[in-house]
């Protein structure tokens, strides 16, 4: 498995990546947010999920102020 493909509880997706646990959840039950799976009872994260998906809010706002 690569460094990109590795797999985030959402604990360390949130201090990793600055973002709150309950931030997380809320976007997860909103269908927003980055790309997440269950694992028995643990909601866990792609890096390359998470990478993807900070991207894709850069794009988009740079397509807003273009």
């Amino acid at each position: 498995m690569s460094l990109k493909d590795e797999i985030l509880p959402k604990r360390q997706v949130s201090t990793e990546y600055g973002i709150p646990e309950n931030t997380l959840s809320y976007w997860r039950a909103m269908g927003t947010g980055p790309k997440s799976a269950k694992l028995g009872r643990r909601v866990v994260y792609r890096r390359s999920d998470v990478e993807a998906w900070i991207d894709a809010q850069f794009a988009a706002e740079d397509k807003e102020l273009a």
